[in-house]
């Protein structure tokens, strides 16, 4: 199966001279911008877009302020992006990495292999929280139907075995159905409120029901990420799983959010690394929203009044949401100027 994702970069770039007349002459380019850029291997958009332009999240809506672009190339390793000059406003051309011709960005698309297109973000940071990590209500867990034993009292089990699973409440699971095979995480917690907000889930495999006997039930594991244990819980699979294009914006409302957790077994915050944020979907958080983070301020001692003062919070980073649950979400430090940590401050950037 071939996928591609969309250039959204490419469009952004031939949008320059665009941005800057309808922004009244403002130039987004940075000062330090090259003439040209070779595309490589393990680019992202986020750093291409970082190279030329001031502010990198803003490139779609720069594209859309150009309404001669409807579906813009794909970037690939090897192509060349140039700077040029028309009437003394900046214009940029593509030159394929054959180095055939050069020819300005007109709408089109090429489909690719999804390896060869530069994606929005680097996708192998957030993958397994993209394919295999979900936050749920903790009563769903506590209701799932659970694993009770391998094949043959095996403890453990992996692809191509059997297991036996037990229901948790009238119904469970259903004979010839799919389902993944999670295990319970994370409980998260707001810091502000107390208010509990889900509990991660962590897929650990796929499986179907094919057998059923009374609130017993047999599955074959079809594919697992790690070994199945006893009392894994059984969900229901979600949708077919595409890796989403993704469109850098400002949310749409003021947002005061935290820091909640840093994932993936770390416990400093850095560039690249996944986070939970404690707003969701009912806070009407978005896929590809960005925040700014700001580190806490410490507190020092005012010697003079003799009482303890609170520092203010300083812009540290920034961030990108790229998954929405009902009351937190997930995010990718895309940069941060600082190391970071749990409880640090997320606003409109």
């Amino acid at each position: 199966m071939r996928k591609v994702l969309f250039g959204f970069l490419t469009a952004l770039l031939l949008s320059v001279a665009a941005y800057a007349e309808h922004h009244e002459g403002d130039n987004p380019l940075r000062l330090d911008h090259p003439d040209s850029y070779v595309v490589k291997k393990g680019d992202t958009l986020w750093d291409i877009s970082e190279t030329f332009l001031k502010t990198p999240w803003l490139w779609p809506e720069i594209w859309q302020v150009n309404p001669q672009i409807e579906n813009p190339h794909l970037i690939y390793p090897g192509d060349v992006i140039s700077l040029i000059y028309v009437g003394g406003k900046p214009r940029l051309v593509l030159q394929r990495g054959d180095g055939s011709r050069t020819v300005k960005l007109t709408p089109q698309a090429r489909i690719e292999p999804l390896d060869t297109v530069i994606p929005a973000i680097p996708l192998d940071a957030i993958d397994a929280f993209l394919n295999r990590s979900r936050v749920v209500d903790a009563k769903i867990l506590d209701e799932a139907s659970y694993v009770i034993a391998g094949h043959e009292g095996r403890i453990v089990s992996g692809g191509g075995d059997k297991l036996y699973s037990r229901d948790n409440r009238d119904g469970g699971v259903q004979l010839y159905t799919s389902y993944g095979v999670y295990r319970p995480g994370k409980r998260y917690v707001d810091p502000d409120t107390g208010e509990d907000l889900g509990m991660e889930a962590f897929e650990v495999g796929i499986g179907k029901i094919v057998q059923k006997e009374g609130d017993i039930a047999t599955m074959r594991v079809n594919t697992s990420n790690e070994e199945v244990r006893l009392n894994d819980r059984l969900l229901p699979t979600e949708e077919t799983k595409v890796i989403p294009t993704f469109f850098p914006s400002s949310p749409e409302q003021e947002i005061e959010a935290k820091i909640i957790s840093v994932l993936g077994g770390v416990s400093q915050v850095g560039q690249f690394d996944v986070v939970a944020i404690n707003k969701g979907e009912r806070e009407d958080i978005k896929v590809g929203n960005v925040l700014a983070i700001y580190h806490r301020g410490g507190k020092v001692k005012d010697r003079i009044r003799k009482e303890v003062v609170q520092l203010p919070s300083e812009r540290a980073g920034i961030l990108m949401v790229f998954r929405v649950f009902e009351k937190m979400s997930y995010g990718l430090v895309l940069k941060a100027q600082r190391p970071l940590a749990v409880l640090d401050e997320l606003k409109n950037p």
